[in-house]
């Protein structure tokens, strides 16, 4: 099991940008197929970034076209950082592990639920 902390939320304005990141303790992400997903009031967790141990990435809907996430090895972060914000992306974001065990990144993208352990969540508030 890996402990998981969310940083970087907040309020920011339509058509800002805001930078995500998730460390670890007690592991090294490195060894983690790790993903961004997030949760508006009232709605379903959806997913919207996933990268596996190699660094491929899968953006679902929610995360395509506007987000990147990456690794950063040297501070054991995975970012996630969200480009042309909209209120609609107002959301708790979390970021969850897990060990793919040899299927693609998708997988975990798709199968979220099924995902070992997550960080308590970030509140990232889009203003219109």
């Amino acid at each position: 099991q890996v402990r998981l902390v969310e940083s970087g939320g907040g309020l920011v304005q339509a058509g800002g940008s805001l930078r995500l990141s998730c460390t670890s303790s007690g592991d090294t992400l490195d060894t983690y197929a790790v993903g961004w997903f997030r949760q508006a009031p009232g709605k379903a967790r959806e997913a919207v970034a996933c990268i596996d141990e190699a660094g491929s990435t899968d953006y679902p809907r929610a995360g395509k076209g506007r987000s990147t996430i990456s690794r950063d090895h040297a501070k054991n972060t995975v970012d996630l950082e969200l480009n042309n914000l909209k209120p609609d992306d107002t959301a708790v974001y979390y970021c969850g592990a897990d060990h793919l065990g040899g299927a693609y990144v998708s997988a975990m993208c798709i199968n979220w639920d099924g995902v070992d352990d997550w960080g308590k969540g970030i509140l990232v508030t889009v203003s219109s």
